[in-house]
This record gives structure tokens, sequence and C-alpha cells, in this order.
């Protein structure tokens, strides 16, 4: 599960309320693609696929949710809760978004514009992907 990282963004503190800021070296990638999730009932999920080469950037904007992280050997749960940390999924994990709390919004930057074919869809593809 390497290369999976947790990545602090600048947070700027005032007493009217905090600012972050992504920009310049904050994720190694150029952003081509924002899109986010929002209004998840508790008990769906969202995900359920991997990427190729598109890198994604996943930020709880508000409230929270769970990343289950799949390398095809390896599974990892994180849990996003602050918009101040994102988690960077790199090329080929498997990935599924669940346990979104009330009112929680997934922010997500991308490394490329949307392209099927970049996608892995099917779980068993994955795994002779990954192989």
């Amino acid at each position: 599960m390497h290369k999976i990282e947790i990545i602090d963004i600048p947070k700027i503190e005032d007493r009217r309320g905090n600012l972050s800021v992504i920009e310049k070296d904050c994720i190694p990638f150029e952003i081509k693609r924002v899109y986010y999730l929002y209004d998840v009932p508790s008990d769906a999920y969202r995900g359920g696929h991997a990427h190729k080469e598109q890198l994604e950037f996943l930020i709880a904007l508000s409230g929270s949710f769970n990343v289950v992280l799949d390398d095809g050997a390896n599974k990892q749960t994180i849990t996003l809760n602050k918009p101040n940390k994102g988690l960077l999924i790199p090329t080929g994990i498997w990935r599924e978004l669940e346990n979104f709390s009330s009112g929680s919004v997934c922010l997500v930057l991308a490394s490329a514009e949307f392209l099927e074919s970049d996608y892995i869809r099917d779980y068993n593809d994955f795994k002779t992907f990954k192989n």
C-alpha cells in the first residue's frame, strides 16, 4: 500500500474562520478535473473501481466517510473527516467510499479528465490487471 498518503493541506487560521489552499506543490499532480459527492445516503457506497493512469486526491470538505483501499493483496480503511487533510490515491488501487455521515461532501481532484478506458470497474479485471 505504498504511495497511498494522507497529505496536510495548508491551513490559515483566523478568528473569522479557517482557510485552506491547494496550489503549487501541495499535491503531486496538475489538477485536470474536479468533482464532488454529496447527499450520499449513509448506507450507500461510491467508487468501486480503480484507475490505470489517473491519480486522485480526496478531501472530506464536510462530515466524514471511509475509503476502503485495496492493492490486490492488502486492504486498508482510512476515515476522512478533516477539510485540511486529503488522501492521495495512486494508480492501480481499488477504492470504495462508504459510511457517509449526514451532510458529508467528498471533493475529488483528479490528474486527468474523464476517460472511460482508464477505469477498471470489475474487481476480477482489477485482480488480472494487478498480476
